[in-house]
């Protein structure tokens, strides 16, 4: 294990661009915002302009720490990932969750229609996509959590998540295919992924997952330590593989799985962002790769929300458009550039 110097200066300028981020994240789009007016509503003195207050409080506000937990949750979930299975192309949703919550979602948009009127427009709810995502990725989970209690070998759990995916995924395109085009239309926009139209109850429901996923993973950060140098080398440590393999499944899942429900399949972020840390931060250490790859990926996400609102513009990009646009060359620049993966 690397011998890991202090990154206190790091985390400190991290928070600093962090925090320049979200607050121009805030005063940024179809109605620009002054800074000087959100620091004034933070303080608790008020906007000169009510409108400015509702926009900020109701809708910015809520979308800004969504995006900043989900950028922070898919990035710490890529992570433990590319761990378990060293394996760099190895994801958040590598298990086949984010297949299991468009499974749940594909159901309910096609099923909507057979009960018409107000039950299927209640049906097609904020609330119950978020549910029916939930509920497709908690039953994939609970067949990986499943297999991990039967087999020993995780590129063998590797190999059946990815198996899981793409028996959902075939699920999926036949109820496309029976689809119409109001409901393809539906389900193609919310396959998008987005960060607005968030209340705060839903946001606070997000946080309890991100949270809950966060304090697993710190648990599991010295077993994780062990898990580079492979399984043997971490079983002579003293570490049990199966509770920790089941303890990074779960911490994996509660995040992506609770990220996907309320913003839907976001790519890129949980993949790349963990390389991009690694490429910065010269060591191997999850005590320090989990806080720099969490503050990483919701600068990201900010960043990719703020270019996807399109300032001083009514229109919104797909969120999962741009962080594959904005994101990908910059990753494969500094591959081609470091020419290490450090794995």
């Amino acid at each position: 294990m690397q011998t890991s110097p202090s990154y206190r200066i790091h985390f400190l300028v991290l928070l600093l661009i962090l925090l320049a981020a979200f607050l121009v994240n805030l005063s940024m789009g179809s109605v620009s915002i002054p800074l000087k007016e959100i620091i004034s509503v933070f303080v608790g003195n008020g906007s000169t302009k009510t409108t400015w207050e509702y926009i900020l409080i109701d809708y910015r506000l809520p979308k800004a720490i969504t995006a900043m937990l989900a950028g922070g949750g898919l990035a710490i979930s890529g992570l433990l990932m590319q761990t378990l299975f060293r394996n760099p192309l190895a994801g958040p949703f590598v298990l086949g969750l984010s297949s299991g919550a468009s499974l749940g979602v594909a159901i309910l948009i096609l099923g909507a229609s057979a009960f018409g009127g107000f039950f299927g427009t209640m049906l097609l709810s904020q609330w119950s996509l978020v549910i029916a995502s939930a509920l497709g990725s908690f039953l994939v989970l609970l067949a990986v959590l499943a297999v991990t209690f039967k087999i020993k070998d995780t590129m063998a759990i590797l190999i059946i998540g990815l198996m899981f995916g793409s028996v959902t995924t075939a699920v999926v395109s036949v109820l496309s295919y029976f689809s119409n085009a109001e409901q393809l239309q539906q389900y193609i926009f919310w396959s998008f992924g987005s960060l607005g139209n968030q209340s705060w109850q839903g946001v606070t429901i997000l946080s309890l997952c991100f949270f809950a996923g966060l304090i697993l993973s710190i648990i599991s950060s010295k077993s994780l330590n062990a898990l580079l140098l492979g399984e043997n080398y971490a079983k002579s440590m003293g570490i049990h593989i199966k509770k920790t393999t089941f303890i990074i499944i779960l911490a994996t899942s509660i995040l992506a799985g609770g990220i996907t429900a309320f913003v839907g399949p976001i790519a890129f972020v949980g993949l790349a962002v963990p390389h991009l840390v690694r490429q910065f931060y010269k060591t191997s250490n999850h005590l320090i790769l989990l806080p720099a790859v969490l503050l990483c990926g919701s600068l990201l996400m900010l960043i990719c929300d703020t270019i996807a609102q399109l300032p001083f513009s009514e229109f919104t990009l797909p969120i999962n458009a741009i962080t594959s646009l904005i994101g990908a060359p910059v990753v494969i620049w500094l591959l081609v550039r470091k020419r290490k993966l450090f794995f």
